[in-house]
């Protein structure tokens, strides 16, 4: 039988992170569970410039190194290993992961979420060799030529406006005719004349033998066919909650995060959620960290009423 821990966090991005800090310094017995590297998808990006305390911003890498030193220097413990499914047994419950299974008193997820793809032929086979979804990972392999990014978000306009440090032509490709991010990316995205919008556009076809050459292209409004030639292309269509393994524990949303309530209370007693997987987080740094804490105080309070009575 695997040891009891106080709390089980399973994620070591910004929230489950922060979380581990709070019940580390509330002297619970804390196990982080994290399948990669501590600090989660805002490692594929360059710079963060809206996290607070931070005026010119502040490298993700850096930030989340704090946050890991913190949760240890305080008892957090973190180990590699990702839960692929989850259990109440008696009182406890048990997470079974690739290497072990790992019981707790209380647990709290914060398993973040994964990137969509467009779910077109050639899109998986040519994944780094030309198909990418982290423009910060892979934009310096695109200098001097043309590459596309799919999608109207924060993140599109954002990775668009970073890879015309590289890249000779960024394509901005959008399947309605307005954006939906905030107005000072879509200002920098106007202003910049190495990018160009291709409105009420979607992609229908990926070609290449060993490396993307070109994108076939469809006009929402016209039905239109077209096809542009470039070397890249930035999936940025946004993120799927990984949330699968809670499946008949709680209830989700309609884009499958777990819903929770102002205590990050995931329904059954003892289990908690926290940033993108959950409904109460909009999938910004400082939410996450936000909801990790709430989390982190709800598991102490639940487990000092365990205790109490």
């Amino acid at each position: 039988m695997s040891e009891v821990r106080d709390v089980l966090i399973l994620g070591a991005g910004p929230a489950g992170l922060a979380a581990g800090i709070y019940t580390g310094r509330a002297r619970l017995d804390t196990l982080i569970l994290e399948k990669a590297l501590p600090g989660g998808q805002i490692l594929m990006t360059d710079l963060i410039e809206n996290y607070p305390g931070f005026p010119e911003g502040v490298a993700p890498m850096e930030l989340m190194e704090g946050f890991r030193k913190q949760a240890e220097r305080f008892g957090a413990r973190i180990e590699t290993d990702e839960a692929r499914s989850l259990r109440r047994e008696n009182d406890l419950w048990v997470a079974t992961g690739e290497s072990a299974e790992y019981r707790a008193r209380a647990v709290i997820v914060a398993t973040g979420s994964a990137y969509k793809r467009l779910g077109l032929d050639n899109e998986g086979r040519l994944i780094g060799r030309g198909v990418s979804y982290c423009a910060t990972c892979d934009g310096a392999f695109f200098r001097d030529v043309p590459v596309a990014v799919v999608g109207g978000g924060d993140n599109a306009l954002t990775e668009s406006v970073f890879l015309t440090k590289f890249a000779s032509r960024v394509y901005l490709i959008h399947r309605r005719d307005a954006f939906r991010a905030v107005k000072i990316l879509q200002e920098r995205v106007a202003s910049n004349p190495k990018i160009e919008v291709l409105w009420n556009t979607v992609v229908r076809g990926i070609r290449g033998e060993d490396r993307l050459e070109a994108l076939d292209l469809e006009n929402t409004r016209t039905g239109a066919a077209s096809q542009v030639k470039v070397d890249g292309l930035f999936v940025s269509i946004g993120m799927i909650p990984s949330t699968g393994f809670l499946k008949d524990l709680v209830r989700f949303n309609e884009w499958g995060q777990v819903k929770v309530n102002a205590s990050m209370e995931a329904g059954p007693p003892g289990l908690f959620a926290a940033g993108d997987c959950c409904n109460a987080c909009a999938q910004q740094v400082a939410t996450a960290v936000g909801t990790g804490v709430a989390a982190a105080l709800a598991a102490d309070a639940y487990l000092q009423g365990l205790t109490s009575g």
